[in-house]
């Protein structure tokens, strides 16, 4: 499937506003990907159906976590939600066609990040909290950032989601800890 089949086959999928947010995520990755050196198509692909998998239900996710073969932790079993990013991997392969290695990566990872990202896995983390569709306090200065320095604003972007997280007493996912750590180490 080609980029627009993929983009119509989503529409009949998710509703208007997560599209909007989901080819918001492409753009916004292929800007970081032209910018930073990664290769656009692949950003704007693994942008584009990062979030197939986000409108589903908490059992769905856990269900088709099962099938998949994807080990839940104990913050996803609490938050199941967390799981729309490997289940929306593993979709991309199996109904989207994607066979990219990098791209379904990057789709598995761009909801918690983790160690050892790539370039191509920071840029959708990132695009998908930047997007032009987002509108918190602090994302005008991320979205700066993320014009400088695109580890920084990652790193931001990890200090933003986990000071949201521990305001709402809500469980920290191990994987965003472990990598916003191994940034900060590597940015030191």
């Amino acid at each position: 499937m080609d980029y627009q089949q993929i983009k119509a086959k989503l529409a009949r999928r998710l509703t208007p506003k997560r599209l909007a947010h989901s080819v918001g995520v492409s753009e916004t990755s292929a800007w970081l990907a032209e910018k930073y050196g990664a290769d656009v198509r692949e950003a704007r692909l693994a942008g584009l159906v990062h979030d197939c998998a986000r409108e589903m239900t908490s059992n769905t996710l856990l269900q088709l976590a099962e099938a998949f073969g994807i080990v839940v932790n104990d913050v996803e079993r609490q938050e199941p939600v967390l799981l729309h990013a490997p289940v929306g991997a593993a979709l991309a392969e199996r109904e989207y066609g994607i066979r990219d290695p990098q791209i379904l990566r990057a789709i598995a990872l761009h909801t918690t990040g983790g160690a050892d990202l790539t370039l191509l896995d920071k840029i959708v983390y990132l695009a998908d909290f930047i997007e032009p569709h987002r509108d918190f306090p602090g994302v005008d200065k991320l979205r700066s950032l993320a014009g400088i320095d695109l580890d920084a604003a990652v790193l931001a972007a990890y200090d933003q989601t986990l000071q949201y997280i521990v305001s709402r007493r809500a469980l920290l996912h191990p994987a965003t800890v472990e990598g916003r750590n191994q940034l900060l180490i590597k940015l030191k």
